[in-house]
């Protein structure tokens, strides 16, 4: 089960397009309180169903040790019309949400386990994300 679904939403869709735009994220690009951390070097969007398939990896690569903090949550929904309907007639209905993300930021914080557990469990996470990432420490 997708843990990275708003469960109620204001409006049913939006009608705007995920920018990724050229800044730098300054509000999360430094480690405050965890030791490990996985920094994203550039824009991009992460679906909800990439974010998950992060977070297994990296769960099951440390085998449920130590304390993993995730900084962000899909909360854009993309729309899509099904096949073979011609265009016009409003927004199609809602394909999957998506997180938008700007460089610099640490995505995943780990704490409590070795270093090269953590250096491997963030690796195989790095493989799944779309945006190139890197592996920070204190």
């Amino acid at each position: 089960m997708n843990k990275f679904i708003p469960k109620n939403y204001k409006y049913k869709k939006i009608r705007k397009r995920v920018r990724a735009n050229k800044l730098t994220d300054y509000r999360t690009s430094s480690l405050k309180t965890f030791k490990f951390g996985l920094k994203l070097l550039d824009n991009g969007v992460i679906s909800s169903v990439v974010l998950e398939a992060a977070r297994r990896s990296i769960t099951r690569k440390l085998k449920r040790l130590g304390s993993l903090k995730i900084n962000g949550f899909s909360h854009v929904p993309v729309t899509a019309k099904s096949l073979g309907v011609r265009m016009g007639k409003g927004v199609g209905s809602i394909s999957g949400w998506v997180f938008p993300v700007k460089k610099g930021r640490i995505l995943f914080e780990l704490n409590g386990v070795s270093f090269d557990l953590a250096k491997a469990a963030f690796r195989s996470a790095a493989f799944k994300l779309p945006v190139k990432s890197k592996f920070v420490y204190i």
